[in-house]
């Protein structure tokens, strides 16, 4: 169960309503993400916090016990040998709120993602104008 269910309409209402503790981890989670992929669009997407680059790129959200992060299946295959330390499933991991969240781990992944987006931007226009970039 999220901590709050309130459907917010930006990213910065989805902050407001979290418990102070939890807000800080999401706002340093936030720049974080950022800084991986500065030129990619925030946005709130199934009612959590998301950023888009060429395609989605990553999701984020706030639960009673853990954040969770959802840099889709192959943002946690390419690195599943690091995220094993952590619950997840196919497309997510469960980052507890009462122990360190590994934000070096999550600049990987976010830059995993976004150059992952670049090239299947670039194969898809290659294939709109014949084969050719």
């Amino acid at each position: 169960m999220k901590a709050k269910s309130i459907p917010a309409k930006d990213v910065n209402a989805y902050l407001a309503i979290q418990p102070e503790n939890v807000r800080v981890i999401l706002e340093k989670l936030r720049r974080t993400i950022k800084a991986a992929a500065p030129g990619a669009e925030e946005l709130i997407s199934y009612q959590m916090p998301a950023f888009r680059y060429h395609g989605m790129l990553v999701y984020f959200a706030a639960y009673k016990n853990h954040i969770g992060f959802y840099p889709t299946s192959s943002g946690i295959a390419a690195f599943k040998k690091e995220l094993s330390a952590f619950e997840g499933a196919k497309g997510s991991v469960k980052f507890p709120i009462d122990e360190p969240i590994p934000f070096g781990l999550i600049t990987k992944i976010v830059k995993f993602r976004v150059k992952e987006n670049l090239i299947k931007a670039k194969l898809k226009l290659a294939a709109k104008n014949g084969g050719s970039f």
